[in-house]
């Protein structure tokens, strides 16, 4: 691939006229020095300066930050998964040849948008003695590292001679998740970091508690106090006993501890959002007496009883949230004013105290004369220009402000005025007085006068959240993911403040997407052709290994016996193991089997994997994170069938097709070898239901086994990347 380097206008805001950039995402400003360039396949070692070594950036929100020796070394991981480039990581006090050498300088060589010294920052300098980053910090070094990584990559393994000094624009960039109203798993959150972190965006909000729309106008007291609302942090402590009932659907301490310091390995903080007084029924549940009469997702901040609790919450997890600050919420309050914002100030206080922590809220209710207003220590994180005109009520007023302008929001699966993807063409078609492009100051891309200067120091970055009002049976994991898939790389760039272009953008991420390290959210299986896995039972070997036919070597095992046709006899006292666990979307699973009995009528599985089960219930049935998905057809008994499962893009489908040509009669009205499609079903604040497609991952792992509840034969298991 050609080199990666284009020429453009001075930047924004280092000081100096860079003449040329580097196309990557985000973009790098760059000085080319020649047209040579250096093989990154002749680096011999990554050198740490061993005077920083165990240096850390103390000036980042998070507290547990990395050292540049550890920062090396996952760099040296990177390089190894993604490029197959094994180097050691060794201390020095200056570079040798061939190597890649980790330093750090002066803070101050590096401003953001506003001037002010940023701890991001990093130089590089590519030459043909090797590489060196110097970094304001050893966070500042790592992001120099995703640089060389991007653009080895865009440069089939070479990087072109020359320099750049590169500086965020913005502190905090990066995305929200409402984990509340949809739990995702420790590793889910982990490699999300591992994505975002590659193209340099550093903050993961967790929103960590809510309810689904608790509806006034339909739902009873009792209705209201049954619905879905999780907290999802789990403590064995008597002061919060009964405010999570769900330990399997919960962050343990180890658990949460182990997400933040995943993240923080690759310059990820996650920011922790208990969300209170609004969004607060599962508060209520737990404590009905502090709802407010009129709408129980909302505290009565008057009942005595209320903030003390909301301090006995916040002093149980205060120790679990390794930042500076922490996000109490505060959104979408329609009760009383003045008390909404004593209540903001009394936590603000207490948390301080505490924890020294700052804290954070969603914009509600902008500064007004007639009240005692939050205060101006308290951040605020803009939504939308009803709740509040975030330049003109907050930065003019002297609050810091987050942009999370819900013209980037995303609401999983369905919803009637949010997108379920990130709005792209918004971050290259925003506001002429960017060239079109957005940056986090532009909170009105149609009213440039609501919009802060650049340079506006009150402007501490953006997140875009993506949130799931309808429930958690409305998607699964990898929906939030392939909802973010382009949005995060899009945001990210002008959330450093690149200029990628919205031509340069598809063929760019295309290009590094299957190298991006330490993640696999699209569960690809690597294969020589679109057969992944191809097993038949005509012999099995006397270890019990079952040969792949692919030719990928995708060997399975066995204890189930060999049947007098060649199948394998199936019971819940045998098992076939494969050594894969779940296959993203494109895919086809076939099944050629007879079912002769199940013991469960009920709960079947015909085969499961680490994200779902395919069942029979007898109806055929995905089950998945909780979650049943049934397709109005089952599978006649003591028939050979060959059952499809397909995951055809956002859709899932089911197709038998018989194999004994004399059994049309147990395939009523046409269903042989006809799809039907999974469908979730929606329900809408309590007044309708929306049917939706839903993009279930392939259970590949196990057949048969202790309560897999059926007996039959298997005479064939395939997978194909086709579908």
């Amino acid at each position: 691939m050609r080199s990666q380097i284009t020429c453009i206008v001075a930047s924004a805001w280092f000081g100096v006229l860079v003449a040329s950039r580097l196309t990557g995402i985000p973009t790098v400003p760059f000085e080319s020095a020649s047209d040579a360039s250096y093989t990154i396949s002749s680096i011999e070692t990554i050198i740490v300066d061993s005077q920083f070594a165990s240096a850390r950036n103390e000036k980042g929100e998070t507290l547990i930050p990395p050292t540049l020796h550890e920062f090396a070394t996952t760099f040296a991981d990177d390089l190894q998964s993604s490029l197959g480039i094994k180097v050691d990581v060794t201390l020095a006090i200056e570079p040798s040849p061939n190597s890649i050498f980790l330093t750090l300088g002066d803070e101050a060589d590096y401003v953001d948008a506003a001037g002010v010294e940023t701890s991001e920052g990093y130089s590089l300098s590519v030459s043909s003695a090797g590489i060196t980053i110097t970094g304001a910090s050893p966070l500042g070094a790592f992001w120099g590292t995703r640089t060389i990584l991007q653009q080895v990559i865009l440069g089939d393994g070479t990087m072109p001679y020359g320099t750049t000094q590169d500086a965020p624009g913005w502190g905090i960039r990066g995305m929200a998740l409402d984990a509340a109203r949809h739990f995702y798993p420790e590793s889910f959150i982990i490699e999300m970091c591992s994505y975002m972190s590659f193209f340099k965006q550093n903050t993961f909000q967790l929103h960590l508690s809510d309810n689904l729309n608790v509806n006034t106008n339909l739902y009873t007291t009792e209705r209201s106090l049954e619905l879905y609302a999780r907290f999802r942090l789990w403590s064995d402590s008597n002061d919060v006993a009964g405010l999570n009932k769900y330990k399997n659907e919960s962050y343990t301490r180890e658990q949460f501890d182990n997400i933040q310091s995943a993240c923080a390995a690759r310059g990820v903080t996650v920011l922790s959002e208990i969300e209170a007084p609004g969004h607060a029924l599962v508060i209520v549940q737990w404590k009905p007496e502090l709802g407010l009469s009129t709408d129980l997702s909302l505290l009565n901040i008057s009942h005595p009883e209320t903030i003390p609790t909301m301090k006995t919450i916040w002093k149980t997890f205060l120790p679990w949230f390794h930042t500076k600050t922490v996000h109490i919420g505060a959104d979408e309050y329609t009760a009383e004013v003045s008390e909404y914002n004593r209540f903001v100030n009394e936590m603000s206080v207490y948390i301080n105290q505490e924890s020294q922590k700052d804290i954070r809220t969603w914009g509600t209710f902008p500064p007004h004369p007639e009240y005692d207003n939050v205060y101006e220590n308290v951040s605020v994180q803009h939504w939308e220009f009803f709740e509040d005109n975030p330049y003109y009520d907050y930065i003019m007023n002297k609050y810091s402000v987050l942009n999370s302008d819900d013209a980037y929001y995303v609401v999983n699966k369905w919803s009637a005025s949010y997108p379920q993807k990130v709005n792209i063409s918004r971050t290259f078609h925003g506001n002429p007085a960017t060239r079109g492009l957005w940056y986090p100051n532009i909170f009105d891309q149609n009213n440039a006068t609501n919009n802060p200067p650049k340079a506006n120091p009150l402007v501490l970055g953006a997140v875009a959240p993506l949130w799931n009002d309808y429930g958690a049976n409305a998607s699964v994991y990898s929906e939030a993911y392939y909802a973010w898939k382009e949005g995060i790389p899009a945001l990210a760039d002008k959330q450093w403040g690149g200029d990628l272009a919205e031509s340069e953008f598809p063929s760019v991420l295309s290009a590094l997407h299957p190298y991006i390290p330490a993640q696999d959210l699209e569960k690809s299986i690597q294969s020589k052709t679109s057969t992944i896995f191809n097993y038949n039972f005509s012999s099995v070997k006397k270890n019990n290994t079952i040969a792949d036919l692919s030719g990928n070597a995708y060997d399975a095992s066995t204890t189930c016996k060999l049947a007098t046709n060649g199948s394998l006899a199936i019971s819940p006292s045998c098992s076939l193991k494969t050594p894969l666990g779940s296959k993203g979307r494109d895919y086809t699973l076939k099944l050629t089997l007879r079912v002769d009995e199940l013991m469960a009528n009920t709960d079947a599985t015909l085969i499961s994997g680490p994200d779902s089960a395919l069942m029979l219930t007898p109806n055929i049935t995905l089950f998945t994170e909780g979650n049943y998905y049934r397709l109005n057809s089952t599978i006649p008994l003591s028939t050979w069938v060959e059952l499809s499962l397909i995951g055809r893009g956002t859709q899932t489908f089911a197709r038998i097709t018989p194999v004994e040509s004399a059994v049309a009669d147990v395939y009523p009205n046409g269903t042989a070898g006809v799809e039907e499609e999974f469908l979730t079903t929606i329900g809408v604040l309590g007044e309708f239901f929306v049917w939706a497609s839903i993009a279930i991952e392939a259970p590949l792992s196990l057949i048969g086994g202790a309560g897999s509840g059926w007996e039959g034969e298997l005479a064939m298991l395939s997978l194909s990347s086709e579908a």
